[in-house]
This record gives C-alpha cells, structure tokens and sequence, in this order.
C-alpha cells in the first residue's frame, strides 16, 4: 500500500514513522504542538459556539497542560492530537457545567422592594455650602470652629495648644458661628 492514503507497507515503515512523530527534544515537542494548534483551534471554535476569545483559551490552556505533562505523556506509541482534542473537549464541557451551574448566596429576590438608597445630591451640595461658609471665616475662628466643633476638642486643650486665653477660644467660637449662621441662612430659605 502507498503512503499516501495513510497506510505503510509494512513493520519496517511503521517503526519508522513512529520514531520520526515522536520528538526527543523539547524543541521538538514544542514544533509538534504549534503544529497542531490550528487543527485543534478549529476543533474548538465548532465545539465551543464559534466565539474566538473562548476557543483561544481553551486552545492555550490545552496545549499549556500537553507542555506540562509532556514527560508523562506517551509520544512514542499514541498519537498527541488525540489527547489534545480529548483535554480541549474536557476544558469545553467543564466551561458549559460551570456555566450552567446555580451560583450560591444572595439573590434580588431577597431583598424587600421598598428598599431605596439614600439620595447622595443633597449631601454633596450641603457639603459645598458649608465648605465655602467656611471659607468666609478668618484664620483665627476657622481654626477655632475647626477645633472645637469639628474635631471635637475640648475648649481649654484648643487654648492651651493655640497658646491663647480660654476666653478668646470661646470668642472666636462664637464669632464663627453666628458668621456661619448668616451664611447658611439664605440658602436654607432659599431650599
């Protein structure tokens, strides 16, 4: 018989044809899978639903997994496109079982209907209104209102780490707040 349809003429060929597929190096291992490639990326791409980027990685990992294995796998006695096309098969199915399966924990249905969010807009523009009445204070009653309203300071720590009278701190306190109270009246009528 010819060599054409596929058959050898006799032992001798076959031990051979044997000697010549199977690679000694990983060099040569390495040709015999990037031969192999687009033969098992078109396997893929039929299998998997004809989507590139899916069938690309299931190429990758496969051949991936036959460079990983490829001192326990048997290159002299089985044909490597057979076990390529079986691990690209297996990595297929494993994709559709993950995707079709139930994920676990919380659902929408679990959640009441009423349940709203808080509208953020309103925070936002307070906080720009009292960011820029701050800004109308003076140095010396910002940091005082800061202090003590804000970081929640005791009067006579602020004093003592100003270096000023108690008096002075309670003074500039009170002067920033009734100039933070003029402003922010208007906008709240205005609201």
């Amino acid at each position: 018989m010819s060599r054409v349809d596929g058959m050898t003429d006799g032992p001798a060929t076959q031990e051979r044809d044997r000697t010549d597929v199977a690679p000694a190096t990983a060099g040569d291992r390495a040709e015999l899978l990037l031969a192999e490639r687009d033969s098992l990326h078109r396997f893929v791409r039929d299998l998997a639903g004809h989507d590139p980027h899916h069938a690309e990685d299931v190429v990758q990992e496969t051949l991936l997994r036959a460079w990983q294995l490829a001192d326990r796998l048997d290159w002299q006695d089985r044909p490597i496109r057979m076990w390529l096309f079986r691990v690209a098969r297996n990595l297929v199915i494993d994709g559709w079982r993950k995707d079709r399966a139930v994920p676990v924990g919380v659902f929408a249905a679990d959640f009441p209907d009423d349940m709203v969010a808080p509208d953020q807009t309103s925070r936002v523009v307070d906080h720009c209104v009292l960011v820029d009445a701050l800004r109308a204070l003076g140095p010396a009653h910002l940091e005082a209102i800061v202090h003590v309203h804000l970081l929640g300071t005791a009067g006579s720590d602020v004093a003592r780490r100003l270096g000023v009278p108690r008096g002075t701190v309670k003074s500039r306190t009170h002067h920033a707040l009734r100039i933070l109270r003029e402003r922010l009246e208007p906008s709240e009528a205005a609201a």
